[in-house]
C-alpha cells in the first residue's frame, strides 16, 4: 500500500501554468487510458495540447481550477459555460486518489452557484465510471474525430441540487 498524498488544494488557473497542465494532459492521456483508446487514438488526443497557446487560451477561456498537492499542479478540470465540464485531467501518479472527485465537486458548486440546474459532460471511457459514481447519467454515445482518428465518449448529466444561497433568489 502506497503512503497517503497530503491533502490536495485548489486554486484558480494562472496564465503560467499551461506549460505544466499541457504536460498533465499529455501523461493522463498516455498513462490513464490505454485500455480504452489505441495509442494512434491516444496520440491524436494529446496534439490538443502541442500549441501551448492555443491550450492556454481554451483554458482561460474558461473557468479552470487546479489541484495542488504541496503546490505543485497535479491535475485541473475547467468549467466551460455555466453548465458544462469540458476538461478533467488528473496525472497518473495521483489517479484514484479523490483528486479528480475533488475538481469535480468545486466545479458542481460553482456551477450551482452560477444558477446552473444540471451539469453535463462528454465523458471519456475512462472517466464515465467517475461521473457515474457521482449521479451522472448517460444521454448519448458520441464518435468524435479528432486529428484523423475516432474517439468515442457519452454525453453524461446531472441534476444538481438547489444550493442558492439563502435570501438570494434562484
Amino acid at each position: 500500500m502506497g503512503q497517503a498524498l497530503p491533502k490536495p488544494g485548489l486554486r484558480p488557473f494562472l496564465p503560467a501554468d499551461v506549460p505544466m497542465l499541457a504536460a498533465i494532459f499529455v501523461a493522463a492521456i498516455e498513462g490513464l487510458t490505454g485500455d480504452d483508446n489505441s495509442e494512434a487514438q491516444q496520440a491524436a488526443w494529446a496534439q490538443a495540447a502541442e500549441d501551448e497557446e492555443a491550450f492556454g487560451k481554451k483554458l482561460a477561456g474558461q473557468l479552470t481550477l487546479i489541484a495542488t498537492i504541496q503546490n505543485a499542479p497535479v491535475g485541473f478540470a475547467s468549467l466551460k459555460g455555466a453548465d458544462h465540464i469540458d476538461m478533467l485531467f488528473v496525472h497518473p501518479s495521483v489517479a484514484g486518489q479523490g483528486v479528480a472527485s475533488m475538481l469535480v465537486d468545486a466545479l458542481e458548486k460553482l456551477a450551482g452557484a452560477r444558477g446552473a440546474k444540471t451539469l453535463t459532460v462528454d465523458a471519456s471511457d475512462t472517466a464515465e465510471p467517475l461521473f457515474r459514481k457521482r449521479g451522472y447519467a448517460a444521454k448519448q454515445r458520441n464518435t468524435v474525430s479528432l486529428n484523423g482518428e475516432w474517439l468515442a465518449n457519452t454525453t453524461m448529466q446531472k441534476t444538481l441540487a438547489d444550493n442558492a444561497a439563502p435570501g438570494v433568489p434562484s
